[in-house]
């Protein structure tokens, strides 16, 4: 669909970070679908910021795989490519089992309750079919382990590739499959709390792997979410 309507989204003072941000999140959502083209002009009067912070943002999504850009003819949202997301995957799955193997010696009885709490939105907005919802709700669940690692570099790689994924993960949780996960979830919180490392980590790695067989489907190329 088109650059949403309206005008000066949000602040003029928007620093380059929020000019990313909202951009890539109109990517991943499919406000802004696979193969379109994104004008500069487009979205400077949505987002109501000048050209400067537009353009670094649209390099930043280049690098980061959601842009593509043929430098003096277009710039487009792109396709959602297999390989693309299957290194993003490898490279998401380490982070987030490394993750459980830094937070899980210290991890709080409070932190394995918002991983429960987390976990029983996440099964909500799933039967309710609301995508966005439950979406959220896995990002504060594996978040909780994220924060608990204390790893900045760790935090800068999943952001990084993360957002490569979150299309494809709005297919899973759109579908029957994805209900798969509030299990696997209980079997992550359940280790964790027997302070078992390696059975959490395995687990927390085999749950991001469920994304695997979608990448091997025909409409992945040019699905805009899962």
């Amino acid at each position: 669909m088109p650059v949403p309507q309206g005008r000066g989204l949000v602040s003029r003072s928007l620093l380059r970070e929020d000019a990313y941000r909202a951009i890539r999140d109109a990517i991943v959502d499919g406000t802004l679908a696979p193969g379109e083209r994104l004008n500069d002009t487009d979205l400077v009067e949505w987002l109501g910021v000048s050209r400067t912070p537009v353009r670094e943002a649209l390099a930043r999504l280049e690098q980061a795989g959601l842009v593509r850009t043929k430098p003096g003819r277009y710039t487009i949202v792109s396709p959602l490519d297999a390989r693309a997301c299957r290194d993003a995957q490898s490279v998401t799955a380490a982070m987030h089992e490394l993750a459980v193997r830094e937070a899980l010696p210290n991890l709080s009885a409070t932190e394995l309750e918002a991983m429960r709490t987390a976990n029983a939105r996440f099964a909500d907005a799933l039967r309710r079919d609301d995508v966005d919802a439950a979406l959220a709700a896995d990002d504060e669940f594996h978040g909780v382990l994220v924060t608990a690692s204390a790893n900045d570099a760790l935090r800068d790689v999943l952001e990084r590739f993360t957002p490569v994924l979150r299309r494809l993960e709005r297919l899973r949780f759109s579908s029957l499959s994805g209900r798969e996960s509030v299990a696997q979830h209980d079997r992550i919180i359940e280790l964790c709390a027997a302070g078992d490392v390696a059975g959490a980590a395995a687990a927390t790695r085999a749950n991001w792997e469920t994304l695997t067989p979608l990448l091997d489907e025909p409409p992945v190329t040019g699905a805009s979410s899962r």
